[in-house]
């Protein structure tokens, strides 16, 4: 099989969510993207792991398509580019990954925006739609995210999404090279059958 034998021009879901689009990733996407992420480097760098020297290569694209399909096929991750819905155009990415099942049942989020779009709702449109399919369609309990300290759009893309806020995580990520701490946050479908458990009242027995 060829290398990008798996995916297709109809390949995985498609998601509509407050005018954005939300599927996975084609070949036929590469001139976008990479004009899209160049044009946004300066912008995206600071709140993203160091980019490789060959990260805007086809050849580096189709490493990512593949390492995409295996994780979608293990149901691991869930890789999606988002477009404006009214032209067609890509606006950036929002990814579900880490996913596990079992007694977790938990997903991590990630998303970036070209620089162009920022601040258009776009974003919050595609956290709200990946959290929609988490819950709706991937039957996941719980999805997290984080952000550095000093990203305060992607905390106002987290809280319009309906995530609160769990903490902080020291050294959480190597972000541009650097370890850097981590602002933590969460949202639980509530919807599920007996909701989150509370914690049990106090011993009041005395000893």
């Amino acid at each position: 099989m060829a290398l990008l034998d798996w995916i297709s021009e109809r390949s995985g879901p498609t998601l509509q969510s407050e005018g954005v689009v939300l599927r996975p990733p084609r070949p036929a996407d590469y001139e976008a993207w990479a004009t899209l992420r160049a044009a946004s480097q300066a912008y995206l760098a600071p709140f993203e792991p160091a980019w490789p020297e060959d990260d805007l290569t086809r050849p580096a694209f189709r490493r990512r398509l593949a390492l995409y399909g295996r994780e979608m096929d293990l149901g691991t991750a869930w890789p999606f580019f988002v477009f404006e819905a009214s032209t067609g155009q890509l606006v950036g990415a929002v990814t579900l990954s880490h996913i596990r099942r079992g007694v977790s049942e938990a997903g991590t989020l990630g998303y970036w925006i070209g620089q162009t779009f920022a601040g258009k709702g776009y974003c919050t449109a595609a956290v709200r739609g990946m959290v929609a399919f988490a819950f709706d369609t991937l039957n996941l309990h719980r999805v997290e995210a984080a952000c550095v300290p000093w990203n305060v759009a992607s905390r106002r893309v987290l809280e319009k999404a309906g995530f609160e806020s769990e903490g902080m995580a020291r050294a959480y990520l190597k972000i541009n090279g650097t370890w850097s701490d981590h602002l933590l946050f969460g949202r639980v479908d509530d919807r599920h059958e007996g909701g989150a458990a509370k914690a049990p009242d106090e011993d009041r027995s005395g000893g």
